[in-house]
């Protein structure tokens, strides 16, 4: 048998993922996970070496029990959003806890799930390990960066993602639907490039970090290799759109005029100036070094979701 694992956050997008990944995997593990409602975990994931626990990073007590003979901590639970005493109780003081626990139980690695948003609204170019600072702009983000602090001071792993699609996927590719829908005609977001990942290649390169024996402490950026233009994003969404309304739409908007129409919507705002401006990360390492595979392009990659994309937004 291959090593304990603990995944937690294994009921949401990205956690469930790597909880089936690691259940899969070709070399057997013990695999635990800690679910605040074991009740959500799917059932499939029932039967020999899985195991769901309750428990809370609120609650540190709950921690120490799920960490006991751990070899190998997976975390990729999160509070995103929200007011800001959640997400400090969630992201920052219970990524301490988990840690100090884990540390108190003997577990060897530590590997957690980030965002490249710590590093703040860009433009970033190619921009690789360690030539950003610290400039997150939202009471998530701050938590969160503070959450890799506490798992890096402890010699821990930490991988960073931009944008994450695929299947489960119900903020960035169903907001972007939506803001495009509030629009009069298509949007012309210039000519920014963009780091994405889908989900499953994602949960492979958290699960890769957890088992392999290249793995190194401190910071990982987690994107396929190739940047994704705009245009080719803003298409994705607008194809669901159209699908959605059965509407042909008129006229292109180009962001200047998305800014004014959105004069009044601070959200908006934001996913405009993200859209317009480049978030690009290069970071070869976890294909290179750790055995992980980037998935497809976006092009590829978006097509293999596109009928998950449908249904929910056909029942939204």
């Amino acid at each position: 048998m291959g090593p304990r694992i603990l995944i937690t956050g294994a009921t949401g997008f990205i956690g469930a993922r790597v909880a089936s990944a690691a259940a899969t995997a070709e070399e057997p593990a013990h695999v635990r996970l800690l679910a605040r409602t074991p009740a959500a975990v799917p059932v499939e994931f029932s039967g020999p070496g899985r195991e769901t626990v309750p428990g809370d990073l609120r609650d540190p007590d709950s921690l120490r029990r799920a960490c006991a003979g751990i070899d190998v901590l997976i975390h990729c639970a999160s509070a995103i959003g929200g007011d800001e005493a959640t997400a400090r109780a969630v992201n920052d003081e219970g990524t301490r806890a988990l840690v100090d626990a884990a540390a108190a139980a003997g577990v060897t690695r530590i590997v957690s799930l980030s965002t490249a948003s710590v590093h703040g609204r860009g433009p970033f170019r190619a921009a690789a390990p360690g030539t950003l600072p610290s400039a997150p702009v939202s009471a998530t983000s701050r938590t969160r960066a503070a959450g890799d602090r506490h798992v890096m001071d402890a010699g821990g792993t930490v991988l960073r993602p931009h944008l994450v699609y695929g299947a489960g996927d119900r903020q960035m590719i169903p907001g972007l639907v939506r803001l495009l829908g509030a629009l009069p005609g298509p949007l012309d977001g210039g000519t920014s490039l963009h780091s994405l990942i889908d989900v499953d290649s994602l949960a492979g390169a958290l699960l890769g970090a957890a088992l392999s024996p290249a793995t190194e402490p401190g910071a990982y950026y987690v994107q396929h290799p190739d940047p994704v233009p705009v245009g080719e994003l803003l298409a994705a969404g607008e194809e669901l759109l159209v699908r959605r309304t059965g509407t042909v739409r008129g006229t292109g908007v180009d962001v200047a005029a998305a800014r004014a129409l959105f004069a009044a919507v601070p959200f908006a705002q934001h996913h405009l100036d993200m859209l317009a401006t480049d978030h690009w990360f290069a970071d070869d390492r976890p294909w290179r070094e750790l055995g992980c595979d980037p998935g497809p392009g976006f092009t590829e990659g978006f097509a293999r979701h596109l009928p998950w994309y449908r249904g929910l937004l056909d029942h939204s």
